[in-house]
């Protein structure tokens, strides 16, 4: 989740910029292989078993040392790093943006609608949604990520600026499901860690919140954003770990799914991913927020 701006207006862009790029590597090396174990979860289509979990998630390396297994979580590295780098980026600069011009010229809407103290949070909410929705721009990297992931097949020995000559477009692919997922996901993100703060904590100016409230809040934001999201995050996997010729309807998807795994399967890989939500929020909320006031005093 991203920090909320201080108030103090000490932090340049810069900052910001090198404080939540380097949160985002270092959350990226730790957090990598979870979010690995959780796409080949989800792009699995055979019922998954005690006995056959080894080889779901560790495939072709089922049956190697340890080390080699934890190595294999590993696949397209470098593209996430460039998806997972820019997402926080503009996660981090991008929702107090939205939030500031909401506030500037839509605040006495939504005070006038919602009332002064559900008002500010649904403004909240709000940049946050707008915030994910803008996150498209960013899905060709999430695209090689994925395949890199469940699918280095895709590649075929081609490098990266060849997959972008020769796909182009191709690397949109699943455009709109990745918008249906991200407006309701990141609504749910920052609204719940808003209702969390305000009414469960009772802070009411959220940038005042402690590291534990911001822990609880963050926690609270992010099992619902991933719960409210999974069901569409299935269906953009499934649609982008395909090979790049062969373009898979995300309607066919739902229905294959529905058909053969049951209503169930859209909330694969759901459990790693929370179980990975404490953890990957304190430590990306906190090192953000130490590194930006840091990188603040140089530049």
């Amino acid at each position: 989740m991203s920090p909320p701006p201080s108030g103090k207006g000490k932090e340049s862009g810069t900052a910001r910029v090198l404080g939540s790029g380097t949160s985002g590597i270092a959350e990226l090396i730790i957090f990598h292989p979870v979010d690995t174990v959780a796409k080949r979860l989800m792009s699995n289509k055979s019922t998954v078993s005690f006995s056959s979990l080894n080889s779901v998630i560790f495939r072709d390396y089922a049956s190697s040392p340890a080390a080699r297994k934890f190595l294999s979580l590993f696949p397209g590295l470098g593209y996430a790093a460039g998806y997972k780098v820019s997402q926080r980026i503009y996660k981090f600069g991008g929702q107090p943006y939205f939030h500031d011009l909401i506030n500037k010229h839509y605040k006495s809407s939504f005070t006038n609608t919602f009332g002064e103290r559900k008002g500010k949070m649904m403004m909240q909410a709000t940049a946050g949604s707008l915030t994910g929705i803008g996150e498209v721009v960013l899905l060709p990297l999430d695209v090689l990520k994925i395949k890199r992931q469940v699918n280095p097949e895709a590649f075929k020995g081609r490098g990266v600026l060849r997959i972008f000559m020769e796909e182009g477009t191709a690397l949109y692919r699943g455009w709109g499901w990745t918008i249906a997922r991200n407006a309701p996901g990141s609504f749910a993100l920052f609204g719940a860690s808003a209702f969390t703060k305000d009414y469960v904590l009772g802070i009411e100016d959220y940038s005042k919140a402690t590291w534990s409230q911001n822990f609880v809040a963050s926690v609270a934001g992010a099992v619902a954003s991933i719960t409210v999201a999974a069901p569409l995050d299935t269906v953009k996997t499934r649609i982008q770990n395909a090979n790049f010729e062969h373009k898979v309807p995300g309607l066919t998807v739902i229905k294959d799914l529905v058909k053969n795994e049951g209503a169930g399967a859209f909330f694969k890989g759901l459990t790693p991913k929370i179980l990975v939500v404490g953890p990957k929020l304190v430590f990306s909320y906190t090192l953000a927020q130490s590194l930006i006031p840091f990188f603040a005093n140089y530049v």
